[in-house]
């Protein structure tokens, strides 16, 4: 039999001829009740898959069309009559309805004789006719079935992918026309859809519930870090042993106290009988090295934060930051800013773990840092009295503490105790640390804190109460002749911002002049032994800790001990020089933290340091003040630069053989090594009057070493220093040595050229002689007038010495 002319016209695999055993099963639940359905000429008809799919949809919807207008007239049946008769065929007519298959119709005869009433006639023509519907929705259903599979795989997939492409493709084996098969695609695309939709619910469902399982965990770990971190806080504020004076309960309690610019040799001079028994008392190094730059304010933040100052940011009294277009100046407002401070300082660390501090003018106290505020804050009053320091730290030791239930929080007593003494630094950098003056200033010092030991033993706190003694830095004397003008080593028109003093950081206008600058003043530096100069990213020695901070200025002048540099805006030097000017400050510091002129203290008394007395530790350097204040007071330290930890590690005991040597004076230049000094200097004498001329003096200068190696001028000259000038022999513009048994040589008066008397006239020689007497008169009015000064200066140095000692008693 030939093939149809539709299997000829399409050689497609959906035409019937190429129907497959699943094609046939479509409509293998035929029988021989349905042959003349409208089924079997779907199948007679030998149509297309596509018009097979179409037919079936256009049946569908009459179905669902008929059951609706079924549904309709049974519920207008119940509303109009109430004689309308159930169905006894359906048990819940709205079940049949809803559900997804109709129930299996009963054979004829069974349910009606149960329920006693006669045969019901079928919907439509005939009980017949019903059963096929039945079996032609079964169909549907698995025509639906099989669509829907199809439609995840196989043909029905490749269909639609080929019309998301742009329509069918020309040899495509699913057929040759996209518009004959518009409906058939629209329902393979709505079935598909519905799948899609289901999946994507599904997944959906699954993506919502692991997100909301991944907030539900991250909020966990969150809440149980907190939790630990509180528990940590909490541990950090240790089970505290608490000690009581006989009237209150302290619990552990420190008192830090900074001496700024007390070198450490200032132990030495016999003026501090308080510091020297605390030495005894309590545990110290022989020094403490500060950090670099050896000024104040980088190191007193390191002092209570245990950073370097490229650590911490403050890495000079002054400045430049690049990023913030601002500069750093210690004394201006501007400086009390959060931006500048790094690091967390000692006020913080314990505010944080629940303890009480009172800071009294301490550099950076006042800047608010990481917004935490000590309890008690004193800002900065450089005319501030010592007494009064003395009475401050008292009263806060006379607070009430937890031994007091009605106290309230804000008056209670702090635990640490910080307080700042800037006299010694003051006085230091105005009369220079040989001087009469810093002498006093020092035992004035040592009198306060004899006041406040005096004060704690009358508390009973002398066995309660920590205190440490610390200071920043050292000092060194400076000189006229150990001055260099910075216009004379560089181009100051090439430099945009100038960093640090007395040691200088120079930042250029164009990074491309750096290396030519830096050569340049490396030349100066071979023939000057007064400087040395640095690149910060490339030879900056190791042991400063000082080149990881762009605040750090990529070049760097630093000047040896006792040397300065200067701009003339400043101080000219050659002008200085030839009119005999003096140069002021008259100390300095803040050169090579290392240096013995720079060397800082470290004294420590009380329960957190129970160690024999007199005890002695290797020096160390300053970072580690931080960590050891945090253990005395059971503090969890932030990290930090420092490593000691307590209780410390002592080598022995202070004995004269491990004392500190005084260290000399840096020596004044020679004039054949230092290119920017004059190989002669006018001096002038100190009683003789500044108008008139200087003269180049031809004896030997004075010798600015220490004063055991002054030399002698004659062989048989005695040098008598007395001792409490006796590192002040150094100082030549505060004391000069006298020698005893030695005539001191008288100058030469420059007189007048005048000519021969037997050569005058009667008149010529009456005029002379009248001028001679007017001129020894003159002379003899100098003279007296010059004893009565000495005699007069004598005094005064007798009175300063006296009052020196009286005060030292």
């Amino acid at each position: 039999m030939a093939p149809p002319p539709s299997s000829t016209r399409d050689a497609s695999f959906l035409s019937p001829l190429h129907y497959d055993d699943d094609a046939s099963s479509i409509h293998s639940e035929r029988s021989d009740q349905d042959s003349d359905s409208e089924d079997d000429e779907v199948l007679m008809g030998a149509r297309t898959s596509a018009d097979i799919r179409a037919h079936d949809r256009s049946v569908l919807l009459e179905e669902e069309e008929r059951d609706k207008l079924l549904e309709d007239s049974r519920r207008r049946g119940r509303r109009g009559s109430s004689l309308a008769m159930r169905n006894p065929l359906v048990r819940n007519p709205l079940k049949g309805l809803f559900s997804k298959s109709y129930a299996e119709l009963p054979s004829a005869g069974t349910e009606m004789e149960e329920v006693g009433v006669g045969p019901v006639p079928a919907i439509g023509s005939g009980s017949a006719k019903g059963v096929k519907k039945q079996r032609r929705r079964e169909r549907r259903n698995k025509k639906k079935a099989k669509l829907m599979a199809k439609a995840e795989r196989g043909e029905d997939g490749q269909l639609m992918y080929e019309m998301e492409e742009g329509g069918l493709k020309e040899d495509s084996e699913t057929g040759a026309s996209s518009e004959t098969e518009g409906s058939d695609e629209a329902d393979r695309r709505g079935l598909k859809g519905l799948q899609d939709d289901k999946i994507k619910r599904r997944r959906s469902w699954r993506r919502w519930f692991f997100i909301h399982l991944l907030i539900a965990v991250g909020f966990s770990i969150l809440v149980l870090g907190a939790w630990k971190l509180s528990l940590h806080r909490k541990s950090a504020v240790p089970v505290q042993t608490m000690r009581s004076n006989g009237s209150a309960i302290f619990a552990p309690t420190t008192v830090l106290i900074s001496l700024d610019g007390f070198r450490a040799d200032f132990l030495k001079r016999g003026i501090t009988p308080r510091l020297n028994a605390l030495v005894k008392e309590g545990v110290s190094p022989i020094y403490m090295n500060p950090s670099f730059p050896s000024v104040t304010f980088p190191n007193h933040y390191t002092l209570v934060t245990g950073l370097y100052p490229e650590s911490h940011g403050v890495v000079g009294n002054t400045f430049w930051d690049a990023d913030l277009k601002e500069e750093f100046y210690y004394t201006h407002p501007n400086a009390l800013q959060p931006k500048w401070w790094g690091g967390e300082p000692l006020w913080v660390t314990a505010e944080n773990q629940g303890i009480r501090t009172a800071i009294h003018m301490w550099p950076g106290s006042e800047a608010h840092i990481m917004d935490i505020e000590p309890a008690f804050l004193d800002v900065y009053n450089g005319k501030e009295p010592l007494d009064n320091k003395v009475r401050r730290i008292l009263e806060l030791l006379d607070k009430p503490g937890q031994e007091n239930q009605l106290a309230e929080i804000v008056d209670m007593r702090p635990q640490l105790i910080a307080a700042y003494v800037p006299n010694v630094d003051a006085d230091g950098h105005k009369y220079g640390p040989n001087s009469t003056e810093i002498r006093v200033t020092i035992n004035d010092v040592d009198t306060m804190l004899d006041h406040l030991f005096l004060g704690l033993e009358a508390r009973n706190l002398t066995d309660i109460v920590n205190v440490v003694v610390v200071s920043d830095h050292g000092m060194a004397t400076t000189d006229i002749t150990r001055l260099i003008q910075l216009e004379d080593l560089i181009d100051m028109s090439l430099i945009e911002h100038t960093d640090g003093w007395p040691l200088y950081g120079l930042r250029p206008k164009n990074t491309a002049d750096l290396h030519p600058l830096y050569d340049k003043l490396q030349k100066h530096a071979v023939t000057n032994p007064g400087f040395h100069v640095y690149l910060r990213d490339e030879n900056m020695p190791e042991r400063y800790h000082f080149s990881k901070n762009e605040r750090i200025a990529p070049l760097w002048i630093v000047p040896t001990t006792g040397w300065a540099i200067v701009t003339k805006e400043e101080f000219d030097v050659a002008d200085g020089i030839q009119h005999g000017k003096t140069y002021s400050p008259k100390g300095l510091h803040g050169y090579d933290h290392e240096h013995p002129l720079m060397r800082a203290i470290f004294i420590a008394r009380g329960p957190a340091f129970p160690h024999a007395p007199n005890s002695r530790v290797e020096p160390f350097q300053n970072i580690e003040v931080y960590n050891i204040i945090c253990d005395s007071l059971n503090l969890v330290p932030n990290p930090n630069n420092g490593t000691i930890r307590l209780p410390l590690k002592t080598v022995g005991t202070h004995t004269q053989e491990t004392s500190l040597e005084e260290p000399g004076d840096p020596e004044a230049p020679k004039s054949s090594s230092a290119s920017a000094i004059p190989s002669t200097i006018p001096t002038s004498s100190p009683s003789s009057p500044s108008s008139e001329p200087s003269q180049t003096s031809s004896q030997p200068s004075l010798h600015t070493g220490p004063p055991s190696s002054i030399p002698d001028p004659r062989p048989d000259a005695v040098i008598s220093i007395p001792p409490l000038e006796a590192s002040s022999a150094a100082d030549p513009g505060e004391f000069s040595p006298v020698l005893v048994g030695v005539d001191e040589p008288v100058p030469e008066t420059e007189r007048p050229v005048v000519n021969d008397e037997s050569k005058m006239t009667d008149k010529e020689k009456t005029f002379w002689k009248w001028f001679k007497d007017r001129l020894d008169k003159v002379k003899g009015w100098f003279a007296g007038k010059g004893k009565d000064s000495k005699g007069k200066e004598g005094e005064n140095k007798e009175g300063k010495s006296g009052n020196v000692k009286e005060s030292r008693r």
